[in-house]
Parts: structure tokens; sequence; C-alpha cells
């Protein structure tokens, strides 16, 4: 057996914490190389210092844990970098797009140029899929659901019948996950469909309403807009708001989306 380094003289060595390693362990990606079995402490060797500064690294650059594992376990290290590398490049655009709305933001003082309107919508039925979500997760997680729906829709022999939306139950941050409910408008009764796929009537009634042309990272300024007409107005918000997906995001560009925010109220 080759000399056995402990884990604390390992830690020095790697630049990586105690309890780093033993997570790293946990998840499959650096095991010790001999574990005492009287006492449970890890050793490891010279040799998986490279091991341990690849993982170091990635981590840096925000590489999730089981993107590393499957990384570190595919033999194709050029293309699992090269696939990192343009998801930070997109991050980055990304970034510099948020940061460019938020000097337009401050610039008008706060304020952008939505008008509010009112109308009567009708009720409703919808292929629906209800899940708790986080603001990390959640555009992945609605892609997902719509491709559940719209897949769930074509096995039934159904086709969408309007523009897609999505329901907010819960205000969503960084802090607060919650309930969001993805929706897709059907003519009629969708035969066989199966959970976590529903189909449901969303009720006819008032709403206030803004359309957003932008990303949609930066609609909440459309939501401050609409629950402050509401206030001014002497109305009453009287349900869960949500998005209306007026054109689709794989064939136009970010700038040219359109999304309806409705408000349900009352008097």
């Amino acid at each position: 057996m080759p000399d056995l380094i402990p884990i604390g003289r390992f830690s020095r060595m790697a630049r990586l914490s105690v309890k780093a390693l033993r997570f790293y362990d946990d998840q499959g990606l650096l095991p010790p190389a001999w574990v005492d079995p009287s006492s449970g402490y890890r050793f490891y060797t010279a040799g998986q210092a490279a091991r341990a500064e690849a993982i170091r690294v990635l981590r840096a650059v925000d590489m999730p844990v089981a993107a590393i594992r499957a990384l570190l376990s595919s033999g194709d290290l050029a293309k699992g970098l090269a696939d990192h590398r343009e998801l930070l490049r997109e991050r980055v655009a990304e970034q510099e797009r948020m940061l460019r709305f938020l000097e337009r933001l401050i610039d008008r003082g706060g304020i952008m140029p939505y008008d509010v309107g009112v109308k009567q919508v009708p009720a409703q039925t919808v292929a629906s899929l209800t899940l708790t979500t986080d603001l990390a997760s959640i555009g992945a997680e609605m892609g997902q659901g719509f491709g559940t729906l719209v897949s769930a829709l074509g096995a039934a022999g159904s086709a969408p019948a309007g523009a897609p939306f999505v329901i907010y139950h819960d205000v969503i941050d960084e802090q607060t996950s919650g309930r969001i409910s993805i929706c897709i408008p059907v003519a009629g009764p969708v035969p066989g469909v199966a959970a976590p796929v529903s189909v449901a009537e969303v009720p006819a009634g008032e709403v206030a309403f803004v359309t957003h042309r932008g990303p949609y990272p930066e609609i909440s300024p459309a939501y401050h807009v609409v629950t402050g007409w509401i206030e001014e107005n002497g109305r009453v918000a009287a349900g869960a708001p949500r998005e209306v997906y007026l054109n689709d995001p794989q064939s136009v560009a970010p700038e040219e989306l359109l999304t309806e925010v409705q408000f349900p109220i009352s008097s």
C-alpha cells in the first residue's frame, strides 16, 4: 500500500477543508484510499492530489457536483469543459443583460412604460401541472413542465387551444420557494391523462393586465405597475397572478418576447 496521508495533512496539501473532503467522499467524488475500520479516520495518497485540485477548480467555476462527477467519470474532459465554458458564457451574457436592464430602470426612476388594461377573461379548460420550485430552478422546471404537458397532450391525441400560462400561487424569491401551476389551454376533455398532469378549469373573471416585451428575468416592474394600479384605483386583487406567454422563446429573440401579466381583480 502506498504511503498514506492523514486527512488533516491531505486537506492542507489539496487546499480543501476536512469538511469538504468528507462531503466529496459522501458524493463519490474523492473517496479516501483507506479508512481505518476502528476509528473511521480517512487516509489519502499523494496521487489523489491531482483529482482533488480538479474538483477544487471546477467548483470554483460553479460546476455542480453532479456535473463534476459525470465529467470525471466520462473520460471526455475536453467536451465536458467546453460545455461548461459555454454555460458560463451564457451566464455572463445574462448578467450583463440584467445590469443593462438595471441601468435603464434607474434612469427612469423605477418606472417602466406599461399601460394597464382591464378585461374579462373567459373560463378555460387547461391541462396543468402543479409543482413547488425555487428561484434557481424555476426556469428549468417550467421548461420541463411544459414539455411534460405537450407530451401528455400528444399521447392523448389533443392539441393546445391557446397561449400557455403559469399561475404563481406564491411569491418566489432567493429565500423562498413556492407553488406554480403550469397550464396549457385545451378545447375539451383530455382522455387518459395521469398524474402529475391533470385537467381542470380556470374560472372566468376580470383581470388587470399589462404586456411585457423583453426577457423574462426583466418582468418584475410589470408586477409593480399592475399592483400599484390596483391599489390606486380602489380595486382588490382576487387571486393568484399569472403570466401568459404570447410567443415562443425558441423562435424569437429575448428582446422580442411578449408576456401578458394578469392579476384577477374584484371591485
